[in-house]
């Protein structure tokens, strides 16, 4: 699947690609995971949004680059998602390999720390993260902090 990257501090987003990235993360991290929670929390307007369009311009991926200090002591990067309809297809390793990339451009090469959720332990493995410390719940779903060197 072809995917058009861009990464935007909050400042330049449109109101539609806000739009667009408030209601995939709804539609996922509320509806689909059956999680109340308060997504929109304050930290939009410090993080870098990458978004991944298909070429009809649809949001498909989405993910907020952090500096470090902002969220956590490293670089970090959160609210990873891939549209449901867009699962399936190797999506979320292009969305994460472009979250690396996109920090490395940003902030330089350093450590980058994520709250993982428990169940994709072997994606982010996968990618070269390592788990830190023990599994916490945030939002009632069991995560894990890790860290890529």
């Amino acid at each position: 699947m072809t995917v058009h990257w861009t990464t935007k501090p909050f400042d330049t987003l449109t109101l539609t690609e806000l739009y667009a990235l408030l209601q995939l993360r709804s539609e996922v991290f509320v509806v689909e995971q059956t999680c109340p929670f308060l997504d929109i929390d304050g930290h939009d307007q410090a993080a870098y949004h990458l978004l991944g369009r298909t070429a009809s311009g649809e949001l498909a991926a989405y993910a907020r680059l952090f500096a470090a200090g902002r969220s956590y002591a490293q670089v970090s990067i959160g609210r990873v998602v891939t549209a449901p309809r867009y699962r399936r297809a190797g999506l979320g390793r292009q969305l994460m390999s472009q979250a690396i990339a996109e920090c490395a451009a940003l902030f330089g090469e350093q450590p980058i720390k994520i709250g993982a959720q428990c169940y994709l332990q072997a994606f982010y493995e996968s990618l070269g993260f390592v788990q830190q410390g023990e599994p916490y719940l945030e939002d009632g779903i069991p995560h894990q902090y890790m860290l890529r060197a």
